[in-house]
């Protein structure tokens, strides 16, 4: 089991920059795979970036070269900078943690078992 709580959320123009945190009851390199997935309104959700506790990262093709997955196992806290934001990246985003890492972790895969409540980012053109 563990427990995630995002916070840095809000709202931001075009061009600017959020980080996302999520944090974790439970040592994040001992999670085999995190990631951030988002959902906007009358979309699917989408995985946007993964990484695997030996720090294999895997990124959705919209956000590469603008996004960083990262983890600070000292703090057991996951994060996700975001730079160049787009209205498109408009959306609720939650972390994710998962006993499954290897190649079983990337944006593709969905059966998380352990999510976050999300928070809100929204762009504004």
């Amino acid at each position: 089991q563990v427990q995630l709580v995002e916070s840095g959320g809000g709202s931001v123009q075009a061009g600017g920059s959020l980080r996302l945190s999520c944090a974790a009851s439970r040592y994040t390199a001992s999670i085999p795979c995190m990631g951030w997935f988002r959902q906007a309104p009358g979309r699917q959700r989408e995985g946007v970036a993964t990484i695997t506790n030996g720090g294999t990262t895997t990124y959705t093709d919209s956000v590469k070269g603008r996004f960083t997955i990262s983890q600070a196992n000292a703090k057991n806290t996951l994060y996700l900078q975001m730079n160049s934001l787009k209205p498109e990246d408009t959306a609720m985003y939650s972390c994710a943690a998962a006993p499954y890492g290897g190649t079983w972790c990337t944006v593709k895969s969905t059966d998380f078992p352990y999510w976050g409540q999300g928070t809100q980012v929204t762009v504004s053109s």
